[in-house]
């Protein structure tokens, strides 16, 4: 009890918030690495650094001991190169501004409103004929150096334009498009390729390129499956699968933040269930 007393004794609001903040970064960083490769390294670094912990205090191993206690420094130059993909995740999302600022990136309600629909209507048609399709819907951060390799549009977003890049035929329907403010910044662009994948046998390269820019950006990708003709979202490093026209619209909407207005008279049609 007078133990309890000293500590009691001894906090201030300063050293209060000093844990409280402490507290709240680690659990910012572990949000930021659920679900990727980086709980595995970090349950292995644990793992190895409690067995040679407990080795070195069992049979007295100096060597190992003192290793254990000068391990500091290499840490702070191991910790960025082995979670360098997630850290820069982690700054890119704190450099993220509000929900307003994003809207304002992409072009106002009213652009936003445009792409969804006309993506959603191009999907459906994709889909109906199972053509495959990856449209990127660019957010706070900035896809400039993926549109550079690809090939510039700068043209309208429109159901016409996405289907004909994605047609069979051509040149550019193996890359993605990248959507900015309403239009079309670029197409047969290359994204990275995702290494988080559940069940790799039922993803195909566009679902990895999804994800995989969803993983390094705020980004949207809507994916149709070229085999099945199955629609696909994903965003935040997730992928939501089988959706509907109507599904995929409300979807969009959600993830921009806004409340979608009621559908049109010629809404596309569903797509298949497989």
């Amino acid at each position: 009890m007078p133990q309890i007393q000293w500590v009691w004794s001894q906090l201030s609001w300063g050293t209060i918030l000093d844990i409280a903040a402490v507290s709240l970064i680690f659990y910012w960083l572990l949000t930021v690495v659920q679900g990727t490769r980086a709980v595995q390294l970090v349950r292995g670094i644990i793992i190895l650094w409690l067995a040679s912990a407990f080795l070195s205090t069992v049979f007295q191993l100096d060597t190992l001991t003192w290793l254990i206690r000068n391990s500091g420094l290499a840490l702070l130059v191991a910790i960025p190169i082995i979670f360098q993909p997630e850290l820069r995740r982690a700054l890119e999302q704190l450099g993220r501004t509000g929900t307003w600022f994003n809207r304002g990136a992409f072009g106002g309600k009213k652009a936003i409103e445009v792409t969804v629909e006309e993506v959603t209507a191009a999907a459906a048609q994709l889909a109906r004929q199972k053509h495959g399709a990856l449209i990127v819907l660019e957010r706070q951060t900035g896809l400039q150096d993926y549109a550079d390799r690809g090939v510039l549009v700068d043209a309208e977003v429109s159901r016409p334009l996405l289907t004909s890049i994605f047609y069979p035929n051509s040149p550019m329907h193996d890359g993605a498009v990248i959507v900015r403010g309403g239009r079309v910044v670029a197409a047969g662009t290359v994204l990275p390729l995702s290494d988080n994948i559940p069940d790799p046998p039922n993803y195909g390269t566009r679902h990895r390129a999804a994800i995989g820019i969803s993983e390094f950006s705020d980004a949207i990708a809507v994916v149709v499956s070229e085999e099945r003709g199955i629609i696909s979202v994903a965003a935040n490093g997730r992928l939501v699968r089988n959706l509907t026209p109507e599904r995929l619209r409300r979807l969009l909407y959600e993830l921009f933040h806004l409340k979608p207005p009621a559908p049109s008279q010629q809404a596309p049609a569903e797509t298949p269930q497989v």
